[in-house]
């Protein structure tokens, strides 16, 4: 069953401060949910927030946060549930990549890049887990294209996606019989993802070429609107994704 809103219901968003993060907050906040915004970037988070209220006369609460540090994203869940008493929905999003010749790739990028797409999203999900328990809610993961998929041009990300989906998978086997958890896995969408490679998706595909940010943050509310039911993946990408292989 397809819920009609998500009124009242509070989410959590990592990598909030731009691209499907902020597309993700506008979302549920269109949806009459309380949204807590989470990313490193304050003054981004601050005019999001500003954004949010204005517009849907819904709650923003700011939590910065480096998801690579375990005693902030467990603060950040401790603000939530202080300030809403609850937490419904966590967009596990934070993500970075970066690409080129595992060769040419220094031990210090591997190692920010499996922090922040393999430990963040641990520490947010271990974090959130007795709360979605008690909510019944809803563990969204941002997997990808590349996580299904060989990708040649960057292993090491295509491989922290690999382990995004086998852990979200085996998570809700565990516990499955207390919340939902659904993996959205986009293929190139138009974002700033991209630029530690030099072009960001944004300025590297037209409009049609690619998704857009709001694509994505509307199956991301979909998969939250379930109940009892659960959208278990759910993939993204445009028609002719597969003629270049």
């Amino acid at each position: 069953m397809l819920r009609s809103s998500l009124d009242g219901d509070t989410a959590v968003v990592t990598g909030a401060s731009a691209g499907i993060g902020r597309a993700t907050a506008h979302a549920f906040a269109r949806e009459g949910a309380n949204v807590v915004l989470a990313a490193r970037s304050e003054d981004r988070l601050d005019d999001l927030a500003a954004t949010v209220r204005e517009e849907y006369d819904t709650a923003a609460l700011v939590v910065p946060t480096d998801v690579t540090d375990e005693a902030a994203v467990e603060a950040l869940i401790d603000a939530t549930i202080e300030e809403f008493g609850g937490l419904d929905v966590l967009v596990n999003n934070a993500g970075l990549a970066r690409g080129g010749s595992i060769e040419d790739m220094s031990t210090e990028q591997y190692r920010t890049m499996m922090d922040t797409n393999v430990d963040g999203m641990f520490f947010a999900a271990r974090a959130a887990i007795p709360h979605l328990r008690e909510s019944g809610g809803t563990l969204v993961f941002l997997g990808s294209f590349a996580g299904e998929y060989p990708r040649p041009s960057n292993p090491v990300y295509a491989a922290s996606k690999w382990w995004t989906r086998g852990f979200a998978k085996s998570l809700s086997a565990q516990v499955g019989d207390d919340f939902a958890v659904t993996v959205v896995n986009p293929a190139e969408v138009r974002t700033e993802f991209g630029y530690e490679e030099g072009t960001p998706f944004e300025e590297r595909f037209d409009e049609g070429e690619a998704s857009e940010p709001a694509e994505i943050a509307e199956a991301i509310v979909f998969a939250a609107k379930q109940s009892p039911s659960m959208a278990a993946e759910i993939d993204l990408y445009r028609r002719d994704k597969f003629e270049i292989f």
